[in-house]
């Protein structure tokens, strides 16, 4: 009887502290749309305004329940909400449609462009529709570019106050992101390098940085460094940011009412051009973010259907769509380092996701088939990252038990890939 008393009292505490950290996140949201409301230009226009919605404790569920009760009523909350705002410029990128007849994204896709499908692989000619997002070129002069100019400005506008939008002497902007551990910054910068190892080029450009008041990049923002109480020698991350983004909304294929998304004409033919690009986008996100276990986006938005019905109506967090139609995968910190910490609470929810998808752009996939037979996948990303970044060192790399996570999670997506070509071989 004394253990389920103990039970019933620590359910009973952790329904209030979640009820207390539900009001709290929304008085939080709504100071956060705020403060953006008062510093968007009034030429932006941001779009109509969506419900206000229940969040998903996502912070709150990251920490183990031993923990939680170990800490004797002290939540250890780490905050991993996303970026949803990066609304500013960072340069001028050159943001062109690739399609030959513009009426085809309204109208669908032409009948002399044959299938939609191919197997289960997206057609070669909705792949030529979809330029890289941040092709290597970009991703290889933005990084030279923000290594060698000055901060000289941070200011709020990436998130939580921890994370900064700088200012480089050039005008160009970046968020910086300085994690509460070591955990978050790894998690974001392994993760686009995974993406960059899966032909994935939906993530911002990223790099390392140290923080150092003395040194020539920092020094013009000392003061506010201080007022942070960022602590010296700190290995941060700094992303592009992009300008006029908007949010995203989880596609209907894709919701728990949904068969899933599937390789049939038929569900896929009354689509516009536009939509299908969309959808071959998110197959790229839903394997990506099965591969680091990073709960922070769809999967947190189908868990919280449990108490919210209509949470797949709204936008999904660290995700935004950029005016020509590219998908942008933002804040990836929950993935691999702290996706793994967590794996066994938010598993089945990463496997129905992975579920609901049959259909594959062919590149990643057989980046993925590669991948699992040479079974080299730690090596290889190891190679990327350390080849790419300089302070790599400094921060650090999988553990060899995460390394392994990571191969088998390769290997389930593989027999995944190819249940679903045994399933529509006749196609």
């Amino acid at each position: 009887m004394r253990a389920v008393s103990a039970n019933l009292l620590a359910l009973l505490f952790l329904c209030t502290c979640a009820c207390v950290f539900y009001v709290w996140s929304r008085l939080e949201s709504r100071l956060e749309r705020y403060k953006r409301g008062l510093q968007l230009p009034s030429s932006f226009h941001v779009g109509p305004s969506p419900d206000i919605s229940a969040k998903t404790f996502r912070a709150l569920l990251a920490v183990p329940v031993a923990q939680r009760l170990h800490l004797g009523g002290r939540l250890d909350v780490r905050n991993v909400t996303g970026v949803r705002d990066q609304i500013g410029s960072l340069g001028s990128r050159d943001y062109h449609m690739n399609v030959d007849n513009k009426e085809s994204v309204q109208r669908g896709v032409p009948d002399k462009f044959g299938s939609l499908v191919e197997g289960i692989f997206w057609s070669e000619w909705l792949e030529a529709q979809l330029p890289a997002s941040f092709s290597e070129e970009h991703a290889r002069a933005w990084r030279e570019r923000a290594r060698g100019h000055r901060i000289v400005r941070l200011e709020p506008g990436c998130g939580r106050i921890s994370n900064q939008l700088a200012t480089f002497s050039d005008g160009a902007k970046a968020c910086v992101r300085y994690g509460i551990n070591a955990d978050q910054v790894q998690g974001e910068t392994l993760t686009y390098y995974l993406a960059n190892l899966l032909g994935i080029t939906n993530l911002p450009p990223l790099i390392l940085a140290q923080l150092n008041v003395d040194s020539e990049q920092w020094a013009s923002v000392r003061r506010r460094i201080g007022g942070l109480q960022w602590s010296e020698r700190a290995v941060v991350s700094l992303t592009e940011w992009v300008a006029n983004l908007t949010g995203v909304v989880t596609p209907a294929p894709l919701r728990q009412e949904s068969k899933g998304l599937r390789p049939l004409q038929g569900e896929l033919g009354n689509k516009t051009t536009a939509e299908l690009l969309e959808l071959m986008q998110w197959t790229d996100l839903i394997i990506l973010d099965y591969l680091s276990a990073n709960f922070d986006r769809l999967v947190s938005n189908l868990f919280s259907l449990q108490w919210d019905s209509r949470v797949m109506e709204r936008e999904t967090n660290n995700l935004l769509r950029t005016p020509r139609g590219d998908l942008v995968f933002i804040d990836n910190e929950a993935g691999l380092v702290h996706g793994y910490r967590v794996l066994d609470m938010w598993e089945k929810y990463h496997s129905t996701v992975l579920g609901s998808v049959s259909v594959f752009r062919k590149r990643t996939a057989q980046r993925v088939i590669e991948l699992h037979r040479r079974r080299d996948t730690r090596t290889r990303l190891l190679e990327l990252y350390r080849d790419s970044e300089p302070l790599s060192p400094e921060l650090g790399f999988l553990s060899y038990e995460h390394a392994r996570v990571l191969q088998n999670r390769i290997d389930r997506l593989y027999k995944h890939i190819s249940h679903c070509k045994e399933e529509y071989h006749q196609l």
